[in-house]
This record gives structure tokens, C-alpha cells and sequence, in this order.
């Protein structure tokens, strides 16, 4: 394995306690103790953006959290379904906390409006995890189930987060890959397609997509010559084949799956994995340890920090947050720290 910066060890490490929000405090009955009263400080007016393409499922989810969030606050929900919307109701959100009730993609469309707005260090951000996937909540440790995160809005603070920006100034919010990663997802977009017709609403075979996608790329995967920096120093040149690089703000994709095990959003540091892993058998042991999130142990892999990543070389696809962009052959990343503040617990 590399040496340069290798990520070391979380253990002992804590996260910055950050500032509880000032107001007075205000009783309510806790969902898991009846008998339990509890203390939140009064909490400011809440803005919940939700996708009107949300599903009844998604609906009901929100309503079950709104329940919570109301007896406390001002709570107005507007529902988006395409940037222009979107941008409308950020330009009328004032100083009010942004609750995004969604998944990842969620979250990352309305970080990346509010960056192009230049407004992202102006309002404190929320999430009520409404996705499939909701890695990014659970790298955060913001509970899965709708009420107890909007439990976590009412009493929980507000903490620095980091953002990764790249050469053209679009962002990052929880992690980039190229290579295997990337064409996988490609491939399942693609499937998900296609079965997602064969059924009714969400019952459908659209699932089957990722899984589909998965095992193509790893029968076929592809195996590319780059060149890649890591603040400036060459990890790997044009004369290795790299299976796959990854660079993560947060740690899981896919639902949990630990591609960057360790990186936290709020560390100062980007976590970057590359794997050398190209041989048949080498493969298979990687595959098998990246469902473990051992993969970094793996001799045909690197694990370290920076600040900036810079990947070059022959062709290759992107995948972002989820979106899939390419093929490109020159892209770059650098950390901004404390881009802006999401309440955790």
C-alpha cells in the first residue's frame, strides 16, 4: 500500500462538538418513551423542500415528520420538481433553516443551487431522509426512520461541512468515482431503464437495475491507464492499469456499501481510494473485501487524504453523487472546508 498521508485510524477520533442554537426551551413527549419529557430549545422557522414526484410512500413519511417538526416551529413545505422551481423557492428562503426531505440526490440538488447562488454559508441545513440509498445521512449518523431525524432537526446542532468542488465548479457533496464504480452505475442506469417499465409505480423489476449493472462490470470491467495526484504528488502513472479511483467526502454509496471507508464530511480531508486490483483473482479478493469495507487493506490499493485530486489518462466516466457524466480525460477535485452548516445529532 502507498505511505503518502495514509488515512489513519478513526478510532478516538470525535467530531466537533459545534454550537447548540440559542432559544428557549420547550417540552415535548418523546415518540419511543410516552412517559418521557424532553427539552428542545425553540428552534427556527423551518423552509421543507421536498421532489413533487415523491411517491404516496414518501408523502405519508413526511407527514409523519411534519407532526413532529410542528408543535415546535414554523414549518412551510414546498414541493420542486426541476431547477427553475427550485431556485425560486431558495430566493424566498430568507434566513429560515432548509429542510431537505429527500435522499442523496436531494440533497445534492439543493447544495449545489444554493453554491450557484453563492448563498450556501447562509442557511443552516436540514435532512429528513426520504431516498433509497440516504448514504450520506448514514455516514452523518442521522437516523434512517423520518421522525427521529426530525427529532435530530429539533434538538440537534448545527456543524461545519465540508464540499468537494471541481474544476469547473460544480460539487460534490458525499463522494466521486471513475472507473468500475462509475461504469457499473452506467450500465444499472441504463437496465433500470428498461425494467423500471415492467410493473406499476414503484412495484417494479427497476431494482433489479443496479444489481444487473454490477455483475456486467464484473464480468467485464473496465481497466484504464491514468494518471493520479493527490496534492500534487503522482500516486499512480500512465504505465499501471487502476481499476477503479474514489474520492470520498462521505464514505458508503449504493446504499451502504463502503467504498471510502472512514471519511467523515467534516474532517478537513478528502479520503482517496485507488485500486490496482485488474487480474481475474485479484479482482475477485477485491470485490470480496470491498463488501466488508476491507478493501483498503488489499496490496493492489491505495488509502490516503489531501486536500485536491487531479485523474487524467485514457477515457473514462464519472459518477457523482450518483450522476453519471463522460467520458472525460482530464478531471480535478479540491476540498472546501466548512462549505456550509447541516444540523447532525
Amino acid at each position: 500500500m502507498h505511505t503518502l498521508q495514509t488515512r489513519p485510524s478513526s478510532a478516538g477520533h470525535e467530531r466537533n462538538p459545534g454550537q447548540q442554537r440559542p432559544g428557549l426551551l420547550r417540552p415535548y413527549v418523546t415518540k419511543n418513551a410516552p412517559g418521557t419529557v424532553r427539552y428542545v430549545a425553540q428552534v427556527d422557522p423551518l423552509l421543507v423542500i421536498t421532489n413533487s414526484g415523491a411517491g404516496t410512500s414518501d408523502e405519508e413519511n413526511l407527514e409523519r415528520a411534519l407532526a413532529v417538526l410542528r408543535p415546535h416551529t414554523s414549518v412551510e413545505v414546498e414541493a420542486t420538481s426541476e431547477p427553475g422551481e427550485l431556485d425560486g423557492v431558495l430566493h424566498r428562503a430568507g434566513s429560515r433553516t432548509i429542510v431537505v426531505a429527500g435522499g442523496d440526490g436531494s440533497l445534492h440538488a439543493v447544495i449545489a443551487a444554493l453554491h450557484k447562488r453563492n448563498e450556501l454559508g447562509k442557511n443552516v441545513i436540514g435532512l429528513l431522509p426520504l431516498g433509497t440509498g440516504n448514504d450520506f445521512a448514514r455516514g452523518l449518523g442521522i437516523p434512517l426512520d423520518v421522525e427521529d431525524a426530525a427529532h435530530v432537526i429539533l434538538d440537534g446542532r448545527a456543524r461545519p461541512m465540508d464540499l468537494i468542488v471541481d474544476e469547473v465548479g460544480e460539487v460534490v457533496v458525499n463522494n466521486v468515482h471513475v472507473g468500475a464504480g462509475a461504469m457499473a452505475s452506467r450500465r444499472a442506469h441504463r437496465w433500470k431503464h428498461r425494467l423500471g417499465a415492467i410493473g406499476v409505480g414503484k412495484v417494479n423489476l427497476g431494482r433489479l437495475g443496479y444489481p444487473i449493472g454490477a455483475a456486467i462490470t464484473a464480468f467485464k470491467p473496465p481497466v484504464l491507464r491514468l494518471r493520479v495526484e493527490v496534492d500534487g504528488e503522482v500516486i499512480t502513472d500512465l504505465d499501471t492499469k487502476v481499476l477503479q479511483v474514489a474520492v470520498g467526502n462521505g464514505s458508503s454509496v449504493g446504499g451502504g456499501t463502503d467504498l471510502v471507508p472512514g471519511a467523515e464530511a467534516d474532517d478537513g480531508h478528502l479520503d482517496v481510494m485507488v485500486s490496482r486490483a485488474t487480474g481475474p483473482i485479484s479482482r475477485l479478493v477485491y470485490a470480496g473485501r470491498l463488501s466488508r469495507g476491507s478493501h483498503p487493506d488489499h496490496d493492489d490499493v491505495d488509502h490516503l487524504q489531501g486536500t485536491t485530486v487531479t485523474v487524467s489518462g485514457e477515457a473514462f466516466w464519472v459518477s457523482a453523487d450518483g450522476e453519471i457524466y463522460g467520458p472525460e480525460r482530464h478531471r480535478s477535485w479540491r476540498l472546501q472546508r466548512a462549505a456550509y452548516s447541516m444540523v447532525l445529532p
